[in-house]
Order: C-alpha cells, then sequence, then structure tokens
C-alpha cells in the first residue's frame, strides 16, 4: 500500500465575487478589458462560469460568449468565444490571446459593430475564495476514496476546479496529489481528463471513484 509522505488535506470554500473596475459598452472596450484584466478575471469568466451554470452542456460556456449574444448582439462573435474549449489551454495567458484574438478580429472586420453600445455593460470580476479545513485528510488511496466520496460539491469544485488556476490550467489538486503523493501517473492523467465541459460535479465524483476503484483492483 502506497502511503503519502504528505497527506492530502481536503478544503471547504466560499466565493466571493469581487467587481473590478473595468466594464465595457461595447466591442472595442470589451477587446481592451480582455487586453488589461487580471489572470483571475480571466478564469472566473470562463472556467468557473462552468461552476455558475451548473455545467451545462447546452448554449454559451462563457460568460463573454454570452454577453456578446445577449447584450450586443453578435451571435456570430458569441459562437467563436464559445468554441474556445478551455481544456485546451495550459495557461491564462494562451486562453487571454485566443479571446483578444477572437474580439480583435471581429472589430476589425466589422469596425460599425465594434462600436454599438450594448444592451447592458460587462462587469469585469474576479472570485475571491475563503477557505477552510474541511477535517478531511489523507495518505492512502483508500482513505483518498473514503474522503471524494463524502466531500460538499464546495470542497470537489475547489480541488478539482479552481485549482487549476493556482496550478496553471496544467492539472486540479487531485490529480497532482496522486502523481506526486502516491506515484500513480497514470490514475493522475486518467482524473485530470475527466471531462469538466459535459459532467456535473457529482457525475464528475463518480467518475473519480470509478477510476480509483479500477485502481484498487490492480493490486
Amino acid at each position: 500500500m502506497h502511503i503519502a509522505e504528505t497527506p492530502f488535506e481536503f478544503f471547504t470554500v466560499s466565493y466571493l465575487t469581487r467587481i473590478s473596475n473595468q466594464s465595457a459598452g461595447t466591442l472595442g472596450e470589451l477587446l481592451s478589458g480582455l487586453q488589461h484584466c487580471s489572470d483571475a478575471s480571466i478564469f472566473h469568466h470562463t472556467f468557473q462560469t462552468l461552476s455558475s451554470h451548473h455545467f451545462l452542456t447546452e448554449g454559451f460556456s462563457n460568460d463573454f460568449a454570452q454577453w456578446a449574444h445577449a447584450d450586443a448582439n453578435r451571435g456570430d462573435l458569441a459562437e467563436q468565444l464559445a468554441a474556445l474549449d478551455v481544456r485546451d489551454y495550459l495557461s491564462i495567458a494562451a486562453l487571454r490571446g485566443d479571446l483578444c484574438r477572437a474580439v480583435g478580429d471581429y472589430c476589425a472586420g466589422h469596425p460599425d459593430f465594434c462600436k454599438h453600445t450594448a444592451l447592458e455593460r460587462f462587469y469585469f470580476c474576479e472570485s475571491v475564495d475563503v477557505t477552510l479545513p474541511f477535517g478531511l485528510v489523507a495518505q492512502t488511496l483508500d482513505e483518498f476514496r473514503n474522503a471524494i466520496e463524502h466531500l460538499s460539491h464546495a470542497s470537489f469544485y475547489f480541488h478539482f476546479i479552481s485549482s487549476r488556476l493556482r496550478l496553471q490550467l496544467q492539472t486540479n489538486d487531485f490529480s497532482h496529489w496522486l502523481a506526486d503523493g502516491l506515484g500513480l501517473a497514470m490514475l493522475a492523467d486518467s482524473v485530470n481528463r475527466i471531462d469538466i465541459y459535459t459532467n456535473t460535479l457529482d457525475s464528475a465524483r463518480a467518475k473519480v471513484l470509478r477510476l480509483i476503484d479500477r485502481e484498487g483492483r490492480k493490486v
């Protein structure tokens, strides 16, 4: 049985949404905001949108696309923004670059639309997390599985989705510990490849548990 030198400590979290001093009333202003807003704001309006919409599999997948469609009345741009798959990115900088490129190219091709005033302004926000120990720790795979089974949605989201910003989008807290703490690189990779678009928190948790069970049967 693998025993990690550093146990995994589970946390629960509450999120406070902080509105920045940046907003956009036109596509041109949206482009400027995308260029200058914080990494946390880009993350909030793309990755954390998945939480606020409970992993909806239909409609627009991020706040920028939703605003372009509903408030700027530019459905074609909204589709381009929604087509950016956050799973393809290993850094916020790369995601920001493609968001800016999509809006910038659209403004260049439709200069009149770039200046149209939207129905509502877009306000750039960030999520500030307030964390507390959940009261569970794990040093073995069995302990880890038991904890995953009893986690709150907030705790699961914090470690599986929100952690990607801290880890530069390359992985999540669970996979990071499984690989580094227990030396289970293949299991870690399988957990990391769980689709964060098409799964709810509950179905993602169920898949994590099934992967752990499959690993356990190898022993």
